[in-house]
């Protein structure tokens, strides 16, 4: 787990960890901070330092394939195949919180949820 908005596309022709830019990017990265910019902690760009204290994510948002690469990926596939624009949302530092800490995660997530449905 991390907390940052991932965007396309999750794969690139070389199969590395390198910027992968889709033809709506600008689309895409404005999704993402809309979403990040509302979650303090995640636009932040280092929330999860103590695990992973290498990781940064500028304004909390990343290219899928900047991160890592993930070959034949859905979000790619939704935006290539049916014109689906996704982004992928990782919550937390923790992968499988535990749920007396779930209503902390929905503090931390409500208004970026509404700021990021606004966006339709």
């Amino acid at each position: 787990g991390s907390l940052v908005v991932n965007y396309p596309f999750d794969d690139d022709e070389q199969g590395v960890a390198i910027y992968s830019k889709s033809p709506d990017d600008a689309v895409f990265q404005k999704l993402a901070l809309a979403y990040s910019k509302e979650n303090a902690k995640m636009y932040q760009g280092s929330p999860c330092k103590d695990m992973y204290p290498s990781e940064y994510f500028p304004h909390g948002i990343t290219n899928g394939a900047q991160w890592y690469n993930v070959p034949g990926g859905m979000q790619d596939w939704n935006y290539l195949h049916t014109n689906c624009f996704e982004v992928t949302i990782e919550l937390g530092c923790v992968k499988y919180p535990k749920a007396e800490e779930l209503p902390k995660y929905w503090a931390q997530n409500r208004r970026s949820l509404l700021q990021f449905m606004k966006q339709v």
